[in-house]
């Protein structure tokens, strides 16, 4: 699994701003909206609070400032992202097969539950490659596979859409075009 990236205010004493983009637990990408007080139930004093906003789904969150519970850490950079997709012709994959649901489902969760970046990329294209052979050999699919392998690309492109400010209907091509042009020895910077 990767190294991780998380960081909590707590231990770096690290405030977030307005306008600041987050990888926020299983939520994915988020925007800080608003800094806000808060009075919590049983709560002594009012305490602050992010409100968040998901750039791909429609909601709000409110995280404490403080809180270690769920693990949040700014976005990847653009100069991160084009190293990611330049690393994808050199990453080996290993398709991981059990017949056992839960065994394949905590060895997909595991890979999630991380958070990060690299570990997303392998997970999507470990499921990926085991499409690829399943579908070769005219077999049906897993809805396991399938479910976690949507997560994982939700996930991963939702943060480099942003971290590339693309669509992140974009992200398919713009990694394609990337890799092309590298392979052809062109330095490729994405014009939309």
């Amino acid at each position: 699994m990767g190294e991780s990236r998380f960081i909590t205010t707590e231990v770096n004493k690290k405030m977030y701003k307005v306008g600041d983009l987050l990888f926020y637990g299983s939520t994915g990408t988020c925007r800080v909206v608003d800094i806000t007080s808060r009075d919590p139930a049983g709560a002594e004093k009012p305490q602050k609070y992010y409100v968040l906003s998901p750039l791909y789904q429609n909601y709000t969150i409110y995280v404490p400032v403080n809180t270690t519970k769920i693990p949040m850490r700014p976005i990847i950079s653009k100069e991160e992202a084009h190293r990611l997709i330049d690393l994808i012709p050199s990453i080996r994959v290993e398709i991981f097969h059990s017949r056992i649901i839960n065994e394949l489902t905590q060895h997909y969760k595991a890979s999630l539950d991380t958070h990060e970046c690299t570990d997303l990329l392998k997970l999507c294209m470990s499921i990926y490659a085991k499409k690829q052979a399943v579908e070769q050999q005219k077999r049906k699919f897993g809805a396991i596979d399938e479910r976690f392998m949507n997560r994982a690309e939700d996930l991963l492109f939702g943060e480099l859409a942003a971290a590339l400010d693309i669509e992140r209907e974009q992200v398919t091509g713009y990694i394609t075009n990337r890799l092309n042009k590298k392979r052809n020895g062109i330095n490729y910077e994405y014009s939309q």
